[in-house]
């Protein structure tokens, strides 16, 4: 008697681990499942890539404190899910920027904020041919079924009214031919304002990129409204 009552608690106690970690395997892969059902649910992030100058780059600011970085936190912070890729290169004209495009838009993007100019028209460059430049970099984009918030940039007014009226209208003008989306100044709100600028006169500081971001952020709102709108029509949605 004393045997078999050992033999059964015994019997017993296997049977109940064995119940154990079985009720744990399955939880576990019950977990497992949910978490990979949200995920599968779980829209990709809309990548955008900030193609520009040093407005874009952040001259003179922490990479955490520039255009892209700023733009992507304070989306994520509404409910975003977006990653910004920072395609900015310092003292870029319209040209630069066309010759790099191959390699400085990757591959998988969504949309693109395109805000280049500001050296051209520094440097007194033509704006015929700043305006070509951008009209070929927008079509290359709209070739990838890329998303374009296109931004504009006023020209010095030292170079005259007849450059500043060859100049100023070419970003509504592109915009308009290509139907993109356009945010007519980048520097709204901060342009000529010492608090907001670094000591040079010419760049936004931290704070001012801030401005930036929060006077822009209606039509960023409008290029991804355009990306889920194209994922959605496309069935990847």
């Amino acid at each position: 008697m004393d045997d078999r009552l050992g033999k059964n608690m015994g019997l017993f106690r296997m049977c109940t681990r064995a119940g154990i970690v079985a009720a744990a395997l399955a939880a576990a892969i019950m977990t497992a499942s949910a978490q990979w059902q949200v995920q599968a649910q779980s829209p990709a992030p809309i990548r955008i890539v900030a193609f520009g100058d040093s407005l874009t780059a952040g001259y003179n600011l922490s990479p955490a404190d520039a255009f892209p970085a700023q733009l992507e936190r304070a989306l994520k912070a509404r409910g975003r899910t977006v990653e910004i890729i920072n395609a900015g290169v310092s003292g870029d004209t319209t040209a630069a920027a066309l010759e790099r495009f191959d390699w400085a838009i990757p591959d998988g993007v969504d949309a693109a904020i395109v805000e280049l100019g500001a050296n051209d028209g520094l440097r007194g460059q033509s704006p015929a041919q700043a305006r070509r430049n951008l009209d070929t970099i927008i079509a290359k984009l709209k070739a990838k079924n890329i998303e374009v918030l296109l931004a504009g940039i006023p020209a010095p007014r030292n170079w005259g009214d007849d450059y500043v009226k060859a100049f100023d209208p070419m970003f509504a003008d592109l915009a308009a031919i290509h139907g993109t989306l356009l945010y007519p100044f980048f520097l709204d709100g901060v342009a000529l304002k010492p608090e907001l600028s670094l000591p040079d006169g010419l760049h936004p500081n931290a704070r001012g990129v801030a401005i930036i971001v929060e006077r822009i952020g209606a039509k960023v709102d409008e290029l991804l409204e355009r990306v889920a709108a194209r994922r959605k029509a496309a069935g990847k949605g």
